[in-house]
């Protein structure tokens, strides 16, 4: 394994996941799954509660290496499966509940949750998904402005590396990552706009907080955000991976468009919001296995394509980081195998049961 050479950008990973009954209904145990893998672990990273009772979140401490952010990611969702299946659940690491359900999940205890459900009403209470979000260092707020810029054409194709959402509600919905559909009905979600400053970034929150569509700052949910608590470019894009394997791939990316960015002295591409959000939902649509938009040409080619051509124009901030060869062999597995979509499909083809999918994705079979 290649090492990082001299300085590189630190990241972070945070991951949401379902916690599920033993058939694969969403459970309400999620707070007590947290509390007890919290009390029982020894990992690094942290556990958190999320909106709903039927979710929990993991994430990582800063790190510097894509073995070291691997390692935490597989010791927090080994943390929490113990602690579920001690309670009769399962750990489900899925975009959006596989099962149908007949009642909207209980919103966890939390002055800020309650606030968001009462004033969003059913958005809050049924537009239920599980992300993944990788935290990216930045030098200032105004450089990642700048950097954000350059980084939106790229949006769709990290979208297809995490895409782990075909199957939802028992059916098989025809998206690969029917969680940005989903997510979507957010008001302040979405791609971001092309912001000439740090000014007209700021001015759009304020305007949404006059508003009432976004309650506090914690909620302004573009697909890749300045990080309120964070000196960091926080990437939203992505569905939560099937494996930490692929979640980390989704990092590295992300971190080698930031540090590729960061050296990029000419003016960010014009592509409008009108054109970026008919991309991303073509890549919600397709998936790795699919076609995706080509930042380039804005033409349909082999989402593979398009990720090999983002490992080129990012190979030299991925080997000064110790990744090129992990990038590499990530995205020829992704084209050669399928992401978690592509494996949940081919699994519910087989007798089209959403359970079958529980028990790939929780790892019973």
């Amino acid at each position: 394994m290649n090492e990082p050479t001299g300085d590189v950008l630190t990241f972070g990973v945070e991951e949401e996941f379902f916690v599920v009954d033993r058939r694969g209904h969403l459970s309400q145990a999620g707070d007590d799954v947290v509390d007890a893998a919290e009390a029982a672990g020894d990992e690094q990273g942290e556990l958190q509660h999320e909106l709903t009772r039927s979710q929990a979140e993991a994430a990582t401490d800063i790190c510097r290496t894509h073995a070291e952010a691997l390692r935490q990611l597989r010791g927090l969702r080994g943390d929490l499966a113990r602690a579920a299946r001690r309670r009769g659940c399962r750990l489900l690491p899925a975009g959006s509940p596989v099962l149908s359900e007949s009642d909207p999940p209980r919103i966890t205890p939390n002055p800020r949750y309650e606030r968001m459900a009462e004033h969003f009403g059913a958005t809050a209470r049924t537009s239920l998904t599980c992300g993944c979000h990788v935290h990216v260092a930045i030098p200032d707020k105004e450089t990642g402005i700048r950097v954000l810029g350059r980084i939106r054409p790229w949006l769709p194709a990290l979208l297809t590396v995490t895409a782990n959402s075909a199957v939802a509600d028992d059916y098989d919905t025809g998206y690969s990552s029917w969680r940005y559909q989903q997510w979507s009905r957010w008001p302040s979600a979405g791609p971001p706009p092309r912001f000439a400053s740090l000014d007209e970034y700021e001015s759009i929150v304020d305007a949404w907080l006059r508003a009432g569509s976004i309650l506090d700052r914690g909620m302004i949910y573009w697909d890749v955000r300045l990080s309120e608590k964070q000196p960091t470019l926080e990437f939203r894009i992505a569905d939560v991976a099937a494996t930490p394997e692929e979640a980390v791939l989704l990092a590295v990316l992300a971190r080698g468009l930031v540090a590729t960015a960061l050296d990029d002295d000419d003016p960010p591409p014009y592509l409008s919001n009108e054109v970026l959000r008919a991309q991303l939902w073509r890549a919600s649509r397709e998936g790795v296995m699919g076609c995706c938009p080509h930042p380039k040409s804005g033409s349909l080619e082999p989402a593979k394509a398009v990720l090999d051509d983002l490992i080129a124009l990012t190979a030299p901030a991925l080997e000064a980081a110790g990744d090129l060869e992990f990038a590499r062999e990530g995205t020829a597995r992704l084209a050669a195998e399928g992401g978690g979509a592509d494996r949940q499909r081919r699994r519910f083809a087989e007798r089209q049961r959403g359970e079958d999918v529980v028990d790939l994705l929780a790892g019973d079979s």
